[in-house]
């Protein structure tokens, strides 16, 4: 991939320095130069951190000038200055269309022999992941097309970026940025990166290895991330990706303050796409005998499709590049697209609230606009009926091909990336109860034949009025009020009855045993906000389905207040907390009631009939 200079001398006064405009394989046979490299506060010998798109001094102190200070967000009124760069730069890559590889400043790889019946480690077998035809999704759908799956999860890490994580440590250790004892920091928000960064830093470079991520993850993933050596830092889910509390923050602030650290930067490093350019589309060319009329990806980073698009591109000239952006996120264009109310979406490892860098959005000639219900029916489906234990990003593209490919026609072929597997989504997607949690299913779904209790509504519990606390109470208090009243837990909330949350006495207590808090602190540094609510007319059928997993659910009235001015809020207060118990005890006691009155039937039409046969 053609890309400028990146020599000092050509650096525009106030832009970054483009990943692609990186030149790894001409500097890594250059002597260590004098020009002193700034990453986050550290410096480097030579010109291998600006190979990797990251600033030197001059440049830093060029944007920090009048145009250049809203890019970098180094400085901030009244505080301290603060060393990072911003993942979403816009990109100086001069790659076109038609232009030739000689061009190319980059370093290249090629297809390497065929693998050894013993592999020398466990890096060998990345890549040269099967191409697999789907055969009952295409019927369901009524699709004339040959449809196609790259699965990526049958890397060594079970995810597409394992590709990434060993071309951008190898091309970081061949420019002599990342030596033995180093530490690499990698800021993610997904799960998809998580196993192909670790596996790869921790193998081939026998370096210390930090990742922050987001709160989203599970505690499962988190313990594989430490199982292969990982230092994990979480950070607040809801943080912008431009904020201090961000993934991309801390891993900056920890970069600044860890002596010979690294952020080799997905979001930035030419190293990204150019493995997927190398390695991923030559591998679907050769597959595809160089016959390939459609690609479906997911954009995160955006690397796969950017790195893909433009080798078929140029191989496949008429071939429709379709992108797939989640709603809630900002990648496609138009930016029409993009407008929602929505700013969640619970598909990882795909979308994000900024454009990264490595996205080449020219390269992509349609987008799609995913939801997470289609995400994750299509995850499930590509599971039961291709046999495929794929992930919900791979769901995501799956379903945005089947609609896209409706055009194709018989003899043509379209390629979908599945990115990772389904090893993070044990507890997620692949879980009946989770997917009605969050309303991609509902009990009725699963059920083949209900109970008799099952369509009532929670108003048939009689349930009694509960107590609540308000925060300021003490734990002790609490503890002896619940004790009295026979409670294991009680709402908190606040002097106008909002809920605050809940508090339980095996919380407490445990708590002040384990010296966390004392006795006499408010209830509010142990409140428990993980709960489950219901509603008045929510079946009992819901309610059992929540009090599988949880222990209890509270039971809240929605009221809307209108306030002295005419504007109205929608108010949740408090109407009881229901537990197993209380579903058993009714249950139990409408079934005795119900086997009591047939028995009485049954004994009074036994009377009748002796009656009847005993007259003359």
């Amino acid at each position: 991939m053609p890309s400028v200079p990146s020599s000092i001398d050509s650096v525009r006064p106030v832009s970054s320095v483009c990943p692609h405009a990186a030149m790894l394989h001409n500097n890594a046979t250059k002597a260590n130069g004098d020009a002193t490299i700034l990453n986050g506060g550290s410096k480097v010998n030579g010109e291998a951190m600006e190979n990797l798109g990251l600033f030197t001094m001059n440049e830093l102190a060029q944007v920090n000038g009048e145009e250049g200070e809203n890019d970098l967000g180094n400085t901030v009124a009244g505080t301290e200055e603060r060393q990072w760069i911003r993942p979403d730069l816009p990109s100086r890559c001069t790659w076109k269309l038609g232009m030739s590889s000689a061009e190319s400043p980059h370093c290249h790889s090629t297809k390497t022999k065929a693998s050894p019946r013993i592999l020398p480690n466990i890096l060998r077998r990345i890549g040269d992941t099967p191409l697999v035809r789907m055969n009952k999704i295409p019927k369901a759908f009524g699709l004339k097309c040959e449809l196609l799956a790259k699965c990526e999860f049958f890397n060594a890490g079970g995810s597409v970026k394992d590709r990434i994580s060993l071309r951008m440590v190898e091309d970081a250790e061949r420019a002599g940025i990342l030596k033995p004892g180093d530490t690499i920091i990698e800021p993610t928000s997904g799960n998809t990166d998580e196993h192909g960064e670790g596996e790869t830093g921790v193998c081939v470079s026998s370096m210390r290895w930090n990742v922050t991520k987001c709160n989203l993850i599970l505690c499962s993933q988190v313990d594989v991330l430490r199982a292969l050596g990982a230092e994990i830092v979480r950070t607040p889910t809801a943080a912008r990706f431009d904020s201090p509390e961000s993934h991309v923050g801390v891993a900056w602030r920890l970069k600044n303050e860890i002596p010979n650290s690294h952020i080799l930067d997905q979001y930035r490093n030419a190293s990204n796409p150019l493995a997927h350019y190398d390695t991923t589309a030559e591998e679907i060319l050769e597959q595809c005998d160089g016959k390939v009329d459609m690609l479906v990806a997911g954009a995160g980073t955006g690397g796969t499709i950017t790195g893909i698009a433009r080798k078929l591109k140029e191989r496949c000239p008429n071939i429709k590049i379709v992108g797939v952006d989640p709603e809630g996120s900002i990648l496609a264009e138009p930016e029409e697209l993009n407008m929602t109310d929505k700013t969640q979406y619970e598909v990882e490892g795909i979308g994000y609230d900024f454009i990264p860098t490595v996205l080449d959005r020219s390269v992509i000639d349609k987008w799609y606009k995913s939801n997470d219900e289609e995400s994750f029916a299509m995850s499930r489906m590509l599971i039961r009926e291709e046999g495929l234990l794929c992930g919900g990003s791979s769901g995501t593209a799956m379903a945005a091909a089947v609609k896209m490919s409706t055009e194709l026609k018989e003899g043509q072929r379209c390629v979908v990336i599945l990115p990772d597997s389904i090893r993070n989504y044990m507890s997620k997607f692949l879980s009946d109860n989770w997917m009605c949690d969050k309303g991609f299913l509902t009990p009725n779904d699963l059920m083949v034949s209900k109970s008799w209790w099952w369509n009532l509504t929670l108003q048939s519990l009689n349930l009694c009025a509960p107590i609540t606390v308000l925060p300021s109470v003490n734990i002790k208090k609490t503890i002896k009020i619940l004790k009295e009243k026979a409670f294991d837990q009680a709402p908190v909330v606040d002097e106008s009855g909002m809920i605050l949350g809940m508090v339980t006495l095996g919380n407490m207590l445990s708590s002040v045993l384990a010296g966390k808090v004392k006795a006499s602190d408010p209830v509010s540094k142990v409140l428990y906000k993980q709960f489950k609510q219901v509603r008045l007319t929510d079946n009992l059928g819901k309610l059992s389905r929540i009090l599988e997993t949880d222990h209890f659910a509270l039971v809240v009235h929605e009221q809307i207040q209108f306030m002295a001015d005419g504007s109205s809020c929608l108010r949740q207060m408090v109407f009881g907390v229901v537990t197993s118990i209380d579903l058993l005890n009714y249950i139990t006691t409408r079934e005795r009631r119900g086997g009591a009155r047939e028995r009485t039937m049954s004994e009074c039409s036994m009377t009748s009939e002796c009656s009847l046969t005993d007259e003359p």
